[in-house]
């Protein structure tokens, strides 16, 4: 993640001179101390004839002093000024529609007329497997599973949790919601899920292989209902229509995503069905809204680190030279 370097307070090293100004303005710190009294002292100022007076000791620093003083200081307000690097805003997914997949279970779709890595494979377990990468990638929906046959059952409600999701669709297989195709049944299930939910955004998205086989609830009605709901409906066909046996009432499917403002797309293979995922994606793209906290690294503690760090370095040096010249004295003294 690329980063900028910031200082935070810039205008503390506003505050660079003052220590000069406190040097100037103010009065020289004064400590008293007892002297050393000598036994001709008092001798020796009668005769002299001097009078004894208050006497004062000036440290002045080296320049090495002055200078560690002065980075320390310096260091000190860079501390204060926090300095951070600060990357740039995320981007955070914003929850703004209802997404709900209406997949037929039926059992036509157990037929084994596509191909998985080579492989025959039955129209479910081709067309849940590409429906895996579809639920993962639409972060920021919350995601609600219908699947139908004979009767409409919801499997996952709808929620944010896309794992739970993914996980819900893999304990559905052909035949647990009866053998025949009842679409209008799902589109109706579909809208009552809606009309329990506050996003107004809705969009369903029907997969199937057969005509619709109901007489309670016909398609057309179903996506009157929707409509009228502001319901965006688009129509999956699984199958190819020209080939024998297959049984895709592809004109209802076309009329419930035009009733709905949808779309109707036609799947034969699994490289089909990926594509059509996408081009969904691209119908329905997934908003994205700028985090107002930026991601911020302080760095305060380096220069406040090398600050002590100087400090306790010079006090133990300087101790360090004190030590030595003690003994040097010690020494001439005894020379």
């Amino acid at each position: 993640m690329p980063s900028n370097f910031e200082i935070a307070h810039l205008w503390v090293f506003w505050l660079l001179p003052l220590p000069l100004l406190i040097y100037w303005l103010l009065p020289p710190l004064r400590m008293k101390s007892a002297s050393i009294t000598l036994p001709t002292y008092q001798n020796a100022l009668n005769y002299t004839g001097e009078k004894p007076r208050k006497s004062a000791l000036v440290k002045r620093k080296n320049f090495i002093q002055w200078m560690v003083l002065t980075i320390c200081w310096v260091l000190l307000l860079a501390a204060l000024s926090s300095p951070q690097l600060v990357g740039k805003p995320e981007m955070k997914v914003k929850t703004s529609r209802n997404f709900l997949i209406a997949a037929d279970i039926s059992f036509s779709m157990a037929k084994t007329d596509w191909v998985i890595d080579g492989e025959k494979a039955r129209r479910w377990d081709a067309v849940k497997e590409v429906m895996h990468d579809f639920i993962q990638k639409r972060k920021g929906d919350r995601m609600g599973l219908v699947f139908f046959g004979t009767n409409a059952y919801i499997q996952a409600p709808f929620t944010p949790d896309l794992q739970t999701v993914g996980q819900l669709l893999d304990e559905a297989d052909v035949g647990m919601a009866g053998q025949m195709t009842h679409i209008g049944k799902a589109i109706a299930k579909g809208v009552d899920m809606f009309e329990k939910d506050t996003i107004k955004t809705k969009v369903m998205l029907i997969l199937t292989d057969g005509i619709d086989s109901g007489d309670d609830v016909l398609p057309l009605d179903a996506a009157d209902l929707a409509k009228k709901d502001s319901i965006l409906i688009y129509t999956i066909g699984i199958g190819d229509p020209g080939k024998e046996g297959n049984e895709l009432d592809e004109k209802t499917l076309k009329d419930i995503a035009t009733e709905t403002g949808g779309q109707y797309f036609l799947a034969q293979d699994e490289d089909r069905l990926a594509e059509i995922y996408d081009e969904v994606d691209k119908l329905e793209p997934i908003e994205y809204e700028e985090m107002e906290n930026k991601p911020v690294t302080l760095l305060y503690y380096y220069p406040l680190g090398l600050a002590i760090a100087l400090i306790i370095a010079s006090v133990f040096i300087g101790a360090l030279i004190q030590l030595i010249r003690q003994r040097g004295r010690k020494e001439e003294s005894y020379v």
